[in-house]
């Protein structure tokens, strides 16, 4: 493996084979994400990154079924990379299933359909688009580098390629004063979407970013525990979905749930709900053992 690069990957990936393809993150100016701060984003070389694979596979061919494509968003590589690395994957792991890799929205957009579907051919299952939020003004303070429509029409283009798209949104991420409106706009950018998977993350602020910096200096003002599960109650009333399993057992949450939607809506909703109504803070994750 490269030694200039970090672990990072969905919870969903963690037996999965950690394969970098490219360094850091291309935007890397979120305000909320201190990441890849220390790392100039690039490209691994298709010769460096057929090293590691053909590494694995000498002791693992056989029991690698799933391949994470790293770092921050390995779908912007180029073409080329990308097709030469699925299919030395194919070659040298014979029951290989799925290949994933994070995907910001340029990166999504800046490919064509027919390079998406090519990539699709070629084995990459399922992506992991950033959305963060529906709110058009909440995203230009983020600075997440796309605005609502670009992020809609990316989670578009990565399902209509057939690729399987499991989107994340954070919870209390406009702070208290913004935190109804963005959890609305939430709701229905992930309709408009409609992705197979979604899952809300709660806000822990990331040392040195933008947003704390803004929260040390009291300009931001960080929602309660009980307000995220409102802005959760919010996201899932105002949302539509054809067929999406929805989380929000990451670590950071308060309230672990999970549910296919829109099936479960209503029982989904009732639990928040009654949980709201009681108010009892032993029914929520201690605030000791939230991690991001």
């Amino acid at each position: 493996m490269s030694d200039d690069t970090i672990v990072i990957r969905p919870p969903s990936e963690a037996n999965s084979f950690l394969l970098p393809v490219t360094i850091g993150c291309s935007h890397n100016a979120c305000a909320f994400c201190s990441t890849f701060y220390d790392f100039k984003f690039g490209v691994r070389s298709i010769v460096d990154i057929k090293r590691d694979i053909d590494a694995v596979a000498m002791h693992y061919s056989r029991s690698v079924s799933r391949v994470f494509l790293e770092n921050g968003d390995a779908l912007i590589a180029p073409q080329e990379t990308l097709v030469a690395t699925l299919q030395h994957l194919k070659d040298r792991f014979p029951n290989l299933e799925r290949v994933g890799t994070y995907s910001t929205p340029k990166a999504a957009l800046l490919k064509s359909s027919e390079e998406l579907k090519q990539l699709r051919k070629l084995g990459l299952t399922i992506a992991y688009l950033g959305v963060e939020t529906g709110d058009e003004e909440l995203l230009k303070k983020i600075n997440k580098g796309a605005t609502r429509a670009q992020i809609i029409e990316a989670g578009r283009k990565l399902k209509q390629a057939g690729i399987t798209t499991s989107v994340t949104v954070i919870l209390g991420l406009a702070g208290t004063e913004g935190s109804e409106k963005h959890a609305i706009a939430t709701g229905k950018i992930l309709t408009e979407i409609d992705p197979d998977f979604a899952g809300a993350l709660t806000l822990m602020f990331m040392e040195g970013t933008a947003l704390h910096k803004d929260y040390l200096a009291g300009r931001f003002k960080l929602i309660s525990p009980f307000q995220s599960l409102v802005e959760l109650k919010l996201i899932i009333e105002n949302s539509s979905f054809t067929d999406c399993f929805f989380t929000a057992n990451h670590a950071s949450n308060y309230l672990p749930i999970k549910a296919r939607l829109p099936q479960q809506k209503a029982e989904l909703l009732a639990l928040i709900e009654n949980v709201l109504a009681k108010k009892d803070m032993s029914m929520l994750r201690p605030e000791s053992i939230r991690a991001l």
